[in-house]
């Protein structure tokens, strides 16, 4: 039977609708974005520059197409999927770390004629052979890609067009009005082949994304309010980035702190500092390399670390606990808009990503091979409308009957999510499902400091073989198989090779890159 959580939430409204109610709520003086350049924005002045930026896009633009966002966290990311949502339009946050054939395939599959981006970020990201390779391509057959730049944009805009904006915030209905976007309407689309697969898009309502945002601070109500600031470092193209990291802030009256990338660790542990941040949002490959290089006291104001998208090693959790600071670790998918689960100061289970935010349901099916736990589905208001897939551009495939199946393998116990591995990470060695993640586990446990990615290869004899693939100098297979052996591990699940490297592939959003290891490990072989 279905497992859920009844907590009534209302989320009839569009993004930027939801962003008005914020200010009205709150206040439309108050300060509510900031990024690293120290750029400050009230909510007024948020909304004022959306429907400026946004009347202006619209020309370019056309009801029911796309439009590509190629901007890392900064306030014109925010201006611009603002501005975008009050006119009708959806907006596409594309991935520059993807590489030019994924993002290529993005356009293809949106699709997107006009991407936004800016000079200034093409020049510092060193990122102009992208930009060249979206101009290149085919939006539809024989249709090629418009790319816009906001400078050029913003030159375009003259006094009649700030006054008309001006006046348009004071009546943000009339001014929208004929455009609008309902809430049922896709708000955005992500691109996603998670760690495995081809690229897809990932259909984000209105209402999706507003939900989440509402859900999440729900279920964080007693343990954050409108006076915490959070941190965000995390990609916006990354829907732990976008919900979380800030239209949850935003729509619940949160300042929210964006920084442009999350590799910066130096900096991040700085601006923390200088912020008085409150809260942070990353993941665990982040946060080793914040806490090894913040100087003392950079972190002290934050209360928690929300952590996501891997799991966290409990070698993390002792770094960080020198500050005072608390991991509150969490489950989503970007089907979910994303957050599903989470665990809270005083609801936690060790090993856990919590339990499920208010009016998602959960089930599991059973796997084949596999006696503890099941494939978890979930349904609920921020669950996607669908997948677009690159056979069928532009088209929005529903997941059946609203339950998305996440692919993982987990228990729930006393109501809190265990994730036991992924599906696809499962191999059968000798008859048995061994989990992939489990081995990683035991090899953390050995040598908590450091990253294990634990693959599967054919194997004539035994059908699959394990290799573990460490970013541990002098790991030693004689070691981990000694070690297993005193925690009760059978044999079995000792991978039959190890392979050391000195960096471990990771995605954009800081997630282990498996396909990328996968075929270091393929490589490396005959080697082994």
């Amino acid at each position: 039977m279905p497992v859920k959580t009844v907590t009534a939430i209302s989320n009839h409204s569009t993004l930027f609708q939801a962003l008005r109610a914020a200010a009205r709520r709150h206040g439309s003086d108050k300060i509510i974005l900031e990024d690293a350049e120290r750029q400050t924005l009230t909510y007024g002045r948020l909304i004022l520059a959306s429907l400026v930026l946004g009347r202006r896009l619209k020309r370019e633009t056309s009801q029911g197409e796309a439009t590509g966002l190629l901007l890392p966290n900064v306030n014109a990311l925010v201006i611009a999927l603002f501005g975008l949502n009050a006119f009708g339009r959806t907006a596409s946050l594309l991935n520059f770390t993807a590489g030019a054939r994924n993002i290529q395939s993005a356009v293809r599959t949106g699709p997107l004629p006009v991407v936004v981006t800016s000079r200034r970020f093409i020049e510092t990201a060193k990122l102009d052979d992208l930009v060249d390779a979206i101009k290149e391509a085919e939006w539809s057959p024989g249709r090629k890609v418009r790319v816009l730049y906001l400078e050029d944009v913003r030159k375009e805009i003259g006094i009649v067009e700030k006054a008309v904006g001006f006046a348009s915030s004071l009546a943000p209905s009339v001014a929208t009005a004929g455009s609008r976007a309902a809430p049922d309407d896709t708000a955005v689309i992500l691109f996603t082949s998670g760690t495995e697969g081809s690229p897809k898009g990932v259909a984000l309502t209105n209402a999706n994304l507003v939900a989440n945002a509402r859900q999440i601070f729900t279920h964080a109500r007693g343990f954050l309010s409108a006076n915490d600031t959070a941190m965000n470092p995390l990609p916006m193209f990354h829907s732990f980035g976008l919900t979380a990291g800030t239209l949850m802030p935003l729509l619940s009256g949160m300042k929210s702190v964006l920084y442009p990338s999350p590799l910066h660790y130096k900096q991040i542990p700085k601006l923390i500092r200088d912020t008085k941040a409150t809260l942070l949002f990353s993941t665990d490959t982040f946060l080793q390399g914040y806490a090894r290089a913040a100087d003392e006291g950079d972190t002290d104001s934050l209360r928690y670390v929300v952590a996501g998208a891997e799991r966290v090693k409990e070698s993390t959790r002792v770094m960080w606990s020198r500050s005072g600071t608390e991991i509150l670790e969490g489950y989503g998918a970007t089907e979910c808009s994303p957050v599903i689960s989470c665990n809270l100061p005083d609801q936690k289970q060790h090993g856990s990503v919590g339990r499920t935010l208010p009016d998602i349901e959960t089930r599991l099916l059973p796997v084949e091979g596999i006696a503890e736990g099941g494939r978890l589905q979930v349904r609920g208001p921020n669950v996607m409308a669908g997948y677009i897939l690159p056979s069928a551009p532009g088209s929005i495939v529903p997941p059946p009957d609203g339950w998305h199946d996440t692919g993982d393998i987990v228990t729930i116990e006393d109501g809190y999510i265990h994730i036991r591995g992924r599906a696809k990470r499962f191999a059968k060695i000798g008859g048995e499902m061994i989990s992939l993640a489990a081995i990683e586990a035991l090899a953390s446990g050995l040598w908590p400091d450091n990253t294990h990615v634990c693959v599967s290869l054919p194997d004539p004899r035994r059908g699959e073989s394990l290799v573990l693939v460490t970013d541990k100098p002098d790991a030693d297979k004689s070691m981990l198989a000694e070690y297993a052996r005193m925690q009760g591990v059978t044999e079995l699940w000792v991978p039959k090779a190890l392979l050391v490297t000195q960096q471990i592939p990771t995605l954009g959003s800081g997630k282990v890159d498996y396909a990328a290891t996968l075929e270091m490990a393929r490589e490396a072989r005959p080697l082994l």
